[in-house]
C-alpha cells in the first residue's frame, strides 16, 4: 500500500513503512531526513553555482527533489538522478509529478551505479549514500569528482568501523578500530582516511569540510582538490591514535562553513523550527572551533581517577575556559566533553571541585 508522506517542503509517495530493510520495494528511511537536511544546508552554503549533481543510488528520489525544491535558484545546472531498480525509476517520475517539478536541468537513467558514475564526463557534488559500506562505490565517484568538488558519503556499517567486528574494518577499512567511548569518532577518522586513500590514487585530495556521526551511520563531505603535492600533504595527516588506526589525524570540520550552515538553518522557517537539527549543528559549531583529537567521556575519566562526584558539564566547561583552554560539548557523545586541556589538568580541576563539594 502507497502512502503519502511530507519531508521538507515536499511530497513523497512511498510504500507504507513497516520496517526498513533492504528488500523494500523501493527504498526510503524517514530516520536519514537529518541526513538530507544538512546536505541541502551545505550546498546552500558553498559560494559555488552551476553544479553538476549526481544521485547515483536515488531510490525514491528524495534527496534529488528536496534538492530541486530547496536549492537556492541559481545552485542547479544539471541533476542525474539514477538508480538500478525499475521500480525506483517508477517512483522517482511518480514523485517528480507529485511535486510538479518538470524542466531540463533533470535527467533519469536507470544504471548500474559505478556504470552511471563512469560514463558520465564528471560532477560537481556526488552523493553516496548506500545501504551498508560505500566500498562498491568509492573508485567511480572519486573518479568522476570534479576539481573543487564536493563528495558526501554515507556509511551505515559502523558495527565494523565501531570495533564491533575488528576483522570486518580491517578488510574493509584498512585499519584496526577500537570500541571504547571515542569507537564513533575513530570510526569517522578511519572512515575518511580509507575514502582519501581511494582518491590519492587518482592525484586527488579530498580535505572533510563536515563530518558526523549519527545513530546508525556516519556522513563526511569532502572537498576535492587536483595535485601530487596536494595529496602528499593530506596522507602526512594519517596516524594512529588511542591504539587504532591508521586514520584520519586532522580537522573534521571547516569553521567557517560549519558557521555559514548554522546561520542559514535558524534563517530558514523550516529548519529553524526542527530543534534537534539546530542543537545537532550548534553542538558542532561550537566543537568545531577546538584542534583536538577525541574528547574525554567524564564519566570513563571519573571511574579511573576515583572522583565521586562530577560537576555539571556547563560549570566545568567554564573551569576549563578560566584555565586558560578551550572546551565544547561533542556530538559523539552526551558524557563527553570537547577540549585543548591536558588530561593531567582536567583531573586536577575535577579533584579540586570535589575537594570543595
Amino acid at each position: 500500500m502507497e502512502i503519502i508522506i511530507n519531508e521538507g517542503s515536499i511530497k513523497l509517495k512511498v510504500n507504507e513503512i513497516k520496517k526498513i530493510s533492504k528488500q523494500m520495494r523501493v527504498f526510503y528511511n524517514p530516520a536519514m531526513c537529518i541526513n538530507r537536511d544538512i546536505s541541502i544546508l551545505l550546498l546552500n552554503s558553498i559560494s559555488k553555482n552551476h553544479l553538476q549533481i549526481a544521485d547515483p543510488l536515488a531510490a525514491s528520489g528524495v534527496r534529488s527533489i528536496r534538492f530541486l525544491k530547496e536549492l537556492s535558484k541559481n545552485k542547479i545546472r544539471k541533476i542525474y538522478i539514477n538508480d538500478i531498480n525499475k521500480n525506483a525509476i517508477k517512483s522517482i517520475k511518480q514523485n517528480l509529478a507529485l511535486n510538479k517539478i518538470n524542466h531540463n536541468k533533470i535527467k533519469i537513467c536507470n544504471e548500474d551505479a559505478n556504470l552511471f558514475l563512469l560514463k558520465s564526463n564528471g560532477f560537481d557534488y556526488i552523493d553516496i549514500d548506500p545501504w551498508g559500506t560505500p566500498n562498491p562505490f568509492l573508485d567511480s565517484a572519486c573518479r568522476r569528482l570534479a576539481r573543487d568538488g564536493i563528495l558526501a558519503v554515507t556509511a551505515t556499517d559502523t558495527s565494523a568501523l565501531c570495533g564491533t567486528f575488528p576483522n570486518a574494518c580491517l578488510r574493509k577499512y584498512w585499519a584496526i578500530p577500537k570500541n571504547d567511548y571515542l569507537m564513533h569518532e575513530t570510526g569517522l577518522r578511519i572512515l575518511i582516511r580509507k575514502i582519501q586513500l581511494v582518491a590519492a590514487q587518482y592525484e586527488k585530495a579530498l580535505t572533510p569540510v563536515f563530518s558526523y556521526s549519527k545513530e546508525h551511520y556516519m556522513r563526511i563531505f569532502f572537498r576535492n582538490e587536483k595535485g601530487k603535492n596536494k595529496v602528499d600533504e593530506v596522507l602526512k595527516q594519517h596516524g594512529l591514535f588511542n591504539n587504532a588506526g591508521p586514520m584520519w589525524l586532522g580537522m573534521l570540520w571547516d569553521k567557517k562553513l560549519i558557521n555559514s550552515i548554522y546561520k542559514n538553518s535558524l534563517k530558514n522557517k523550516i529548519f529553524a523550527k526542527k530543534k534537534e537539527l539546530v542543537k545537532f549543528l550548534k553542538i558542532i559549531k561550537d566543537e568545531s572551533k577546538i584542534n583536538a583529537i577525541g574528547f574525554y567521556d567524564l564519566g570513563s575519566l571519573a571511574e579511573k581517577n576515583k572522583i565521586k562526584e562530577l560537576p555539571k558539564k556547563d560549570f566545568l566547561k567554564e573551569k576549563i575556559r578560566k584555565s586558560g583552554y578551550k572546551a565544547s560539548d561533542t556530538h559523539f557523545s552526551g558524557s563527553g566533553i570537547r577540549s585543548d586541556i591536558p588530561i593531567n589538568n582536567l583531573i586536577k580541576i575535577l579533584k579540586k571541585i570535589n575537594r570543595f563539594k
